[in-house]
């Protein structure tokens, strides 16, 4: 019991880590926020499940298909063909589980050289900048100043608790000095519903959603390995060996199949929730498994998601500073550790390729520069080496 009330504090950084995307995802494609949150908690569950507790990290809604979705649910009143939609990307990941486990991911992951590797776990942090600071911090940069600054000093100098929890500090700080700069509205925690349950829904098939939706599946694939990349950096060991890629990848779909039930989006692995590892440094998938039961009964009970909702933006853009960057960083760590030449000319060509490919692309930019350095790598020549 007194395991559970420690690792409590935990579980709550990593909610409101993944928070703010998963409910924006729902906002922006017309499906239900509450929905959302259930259906990632669900999802995360099921997906610790299937990789047996070896994967330390949290399932929320994916951004790669706002644009179907929105089409489907917004613009054709039709939720029944989105979740069609998204059963079929389930499809399509048991299909690649199936591809990965037959071929064997040892020789997919030799052709994925370090400097390949550290690049793209840095744009993985890179590409989430512009969130973090023009659309979150720049509506009020004192208080994103004030909240990271907490979170800093929390992760730094604090006691040895206080550097357990360095975000959540760093949020209650931000969120106070917002509350007396006078930020903070709770008319949207009066008006939201004490219990909302999730919109089930039954999927009615059409080729149009199917053929918008399940391509992407391939794009969200190389994100989430470009994620593994971030966590095996950030633990200290390989999960794409133990308990291996295929597991990631069907727990994934199989997260994915379930959210569209629950009336949700798309699941994949969370970027801000590694940036929460990166910092506190505690890996256990326990705590993981609390947030997403935390997420749940969030979206069961609307008032108290609707709190975590008046979170002022730049509180959290203030927190996102540090959880993103320190994400980038990790690949530049990757890269020294694997003693990555860059003073050969071939190295920094492939890192510049991939950098400027995954920051200036807003959409899968992350899945296209990872396939843009592996093409470099292994189709360009190496003339300098031979010059030298």
């Amino acid at each position: 019991m007194n395991s559970a009330i420690r690792k409590f504090p935990l579980s709550v950084q990593h909610v409101f880590a993944m928070f703010g995307s998963t409910v924006l995802v729902p906002f922006l494609t017309g499906l239900d926020p509450g929905s959302a949150l259930i259906a990632s908690g669900v999802g995360t569950l099921i997906f610790h499940l299937i990789t047996r507790g070896k994967v330390p990290t949290y399932l929320g809604s994916s951004f790669a298909f706002i644009a179907p979705l929105t089409l489907f649910v917004t613009k054709h009143h039709s939720p029944a063909e989105a979740a069609a939609g998204l059963i079929s990307v389930a499809v399509v990941y048991a299909i690649l589980s199936l591809l990965v486990a037959s071929i064997g991911f040892a020789k997919i992951r030799k052709a994925i050289p370090p400097v390949v590797v550290g690049p793209v776990v840095s744009i993985i942090g890179l590409a989430l900048a512009n969130t973090a600071v023009t659309q979150m911090a720049a509506k009020q940069w004192d208080v994103a100043i004030v909240s990271l600054g907490a979170a800093i000093l929390s992760s730094l100098v604090g006691f040895k608790q206080m550097r357990l929890i360095p975000l959540l500090i760093g949020i209650f700080v931000g969120y106070v000095y917002a509350w007396i700069r006078g930020l903070v509205h709770f008319g949207v925690v009066e008006k939201a519903p004490v219990i909302a349950l999730p919109h089930f829904t039954m999927p009615h098939f059409a080729w149009a959603a199917i053929l918008s939706m399940a391509p992407i599946a391939l794009v969200t694939m190389v994100e989430d390995l470009g994620h593994m990349f971030v966590l095996n950096e950030i633990i200290g060991r390989d999960v794409t060996k133990d308990p291996g890629f295929s597991p990631i990848l069907i727990g994934n779909g199989i997260a994915t199949f379930v959210s569209s039930l629950l009336g949700g989006p798309a699941q994949t692995t969370y970027a801000e929730n590694l940036g929460v590892l990166a910092i506190t440094k505690q890996y256990s998938s326990r705590i993981i498994q609390g947030g997403a039961v935390i997420a749940i009964i969030l979206g069961l009970f609307g008032k108290v998601g609707a709190l975590i909702h008046s979170i002022p933006v730049p509180v959290m853009g203030g927190i996102s500073i540090l959880l993103f960057g320190m994400i980038a960083a990790m690949g530049i760590r990757h890269l020294v550790e694997e003693k990555v030449d860059l003073g050969n000319m071939k190295n920094l060509i492939v890192v510049a390729v991939i950098f400027i490919i995954g920051i200036g692309l807003p959409n899968n930019g992350i899945a296209l520069a990872t396939l843009a350095g592996i093409l470099v790598y292994w189709l360009v020549p190496d003339f300098s080496s031979k010059q030298q």
